[in-house]
């Protein structure tokens, strides 16, 4: 695996004279060496010879670094052609991968989709999986699969291939989530039209308040208001998922956004990825769904700063000595802090225990640069009385203890119809969040009035270029939730409300 890509390795097997034993070359990690005793006992104990001879296993290109113990069953399939217990032209055209038991059984391994693509571009023929990640591959079409659970199984189906069972995936259609409703959050006005508009355009989103006021209920109801995945977009998640090892046994596609929330002490090759041979981190495994960042403000700065340009640009790229590997990083960040390490400043009949200088050392830890790519900033209060009645039910006298709010699906249904102008006008349909400064001017179609508005508001608060251009983005979806084809100023002085702490750092 090479970030999302499956490369091929050939495995060459030479049985010669001499003491016996088994020598490994080719670049070849621990896990890989240590392949030697997993295949020698597997075919032991599956009734095959071991040959006793002098054994060189190859794997070729020698230059490229090999990981992961997927590489067993083809060692073993080689040690059995080379010593004669397989036909050599059973194999012909026949990818294979998997980790061996020492008992012969066929164990699971990560990138089976990937795995599975790679070998469609490349002509085979089949490919030879063990029987928990055939359903997986199958969702590849144009390939023909096979899934063994043990090694005398796969080999009994090399040599009468119509002995195989066809692998069956989950049906490939979307499953009902368990995403909270939003209809569970009382009061926050400010904070609920914020989500809308995050959900909506694919904004990043910031929530400043004191403990308690429903930051994180916020956060945790977004995956709700987002549109369902198409195929196209499932099995791009699914390939993701497949090579970080979390597609479980027997899975099929994934159509679940996903929801991610590292802890705050994460280092900077969980948040992002790494590694030696890079794998994905938590922004990359939250593609097309939510990153979410609480206690922000708890997270080491250096780590912090390495999201700003994968947040611009909606992919990564990690760069090591022998390798580079791309992996995407389309995310709406949710990031949810205190306004100072006590959490109560500014806060209405609350005393804020910080001084001004701890105050600023715990701002000191956003850098400007990030906070100018976060489009919604959204200051929390918390909620009355009155607005939290509901918890307890009507009071006495019978009257509702508060209002009526819209649920997930009302909004919902806002944010699938403002997405649907989004497709039909920008280019390649994407979201307003990523629309290309060089789009953004003729799609904007700005009322009378509303350029003067924004030009002299900028001014004003002193934005940068990159704010000024994300109000603008924001201005559109906001137009665009409204159903108008034009921005005006109402929607250019709602987009200005939400740039609140440009000037904190």
């Amino acid at each position: 695996m090479r970030g999302l890509e499956a490369h091929a390795v050939r495995i060459e097997v030479d049985i010669t004279p001499g003491l016996p034993g088994l020598r490994m070359v080719g670049l070849a990690d621990a896990a890989v060496r240590e392949s030697r005793e997993r295949v020698r006992a597997a075919l032991r104990n599956s009734g095959l010879k071991v040959p006793l001879t002098r054994v060189v296993v190859s794997l070729a290109p020698a230059d490229l670094r090999k990981e992961g113990p997927a590489f067993d069953l083809p060692i073993a399939l080689g040690l059995l052609i080379a010593s004669g217990q397989l036909p050599a032209e059973r194999m012909e055209g026949v990818w294979s991968a998997a980790e061996l038991g020492l008992d012969g059984a066929l164990r699971g391994i990560r990138g089976a989709l990937a795995l599975a693509l790679a070998a469609r571009e490349a002509g085979a023929r089949a490919l030879l999986l063990p029987w928990g990640n055939a359903p997986e591959a199958a969702l590849v079409e144009g390939l023909r699969v096979l899934g063994a659970s043990t090694l005398r199984e796969a080999l009994t189906m090399l040599n009468d291939p119509g002995s195989a069972r066809p692998p069956r995936a989950r049906p490939s259609t979307p499953q009902p989530g368990t995403v909270p409703d939003l209809g569970d959050v009382q009061g926050a006005s400010h904070g609920r039209r914020a989500l809308e508009i995050a959900a909506a355009g694919g904004h990043h989103l910031l929530l400043v308040g004191p403990p308690g006021s429903g930051k994180t209920m916020l956060a945790r109801r977004l995956g709700g208001l987002l549109p369902p995945l198409c195929r196209e977009e499932a099995l791009e998640l699914t390939r993701l998922q497949s090579v970080a090892g979390l597609i479980p046994e027997g899975g099929g596609l994934v159509w679940r956004r996903p929801f991610r929330s590292p802890h705050h002490s994460c280092s900077a090759a969980a948040l992002v990825g790494g590694g030696g041979s890079p794998r994905p981190g938590e922004l990359s495994l939250a593609h097309m769904g939510v990153l979410f960042l609480d206690e922000l403000g708890e997270f080491r700065r250096s780590v912090l700063d390495q999201l700003r340009q994968p947040l611009e640009d909606g992919e990564l790229w990690i760069t090591r000595s022998r390798q580079r590997a791309r992996f995407p990083c389309r995310v709406i960040l949710v990031a949810a802090t205190n306004p100072c390490p006590c959490g109560w400043f500014a806060e209405p009949g609350r005393e804020c225990r910080c001084t001004e200088g701890e105050r600023r050392r715990y701002w000191g830890r956003l850098s400007g640069p990030l906070l100018d790519r976060i489009d919604l900033q959204v200051v929390m209060r918390h909620p009355e009385a009155r607005e939290l009645a509901h918890v307890v039910g009507p009071s006495e006298g019978g009257a509702a203890g508060a209002a009526a709010v819209e649920t997930s699906r009302v909004v919902a249904a806002r944010v699938r119809a403002a997405r649907a102008r989004m497709r039909r006008r920008n280019p390649q349909g994407c979201g307003n969040g990523l629309l290309p400064a060089e789009a953004l001017r003729p799609l904007l179609q700005l009322e009378e009035g509303a350029q003067s508005l924004w030009e002299t508001t900028l001014q004003r608060r002193q934005l940068t270029l990159r704010g000024g251009l994300k109000v603008l983005r924001l201005a559109r979806t906001i137009a665009d939730l409204a159903g108008r084809d034009q921005v005006d100023r109402a929607a250019i002085a709602e987009a200005f409300s939400y740039r609140t702490f440009d000037q904190m750092v």
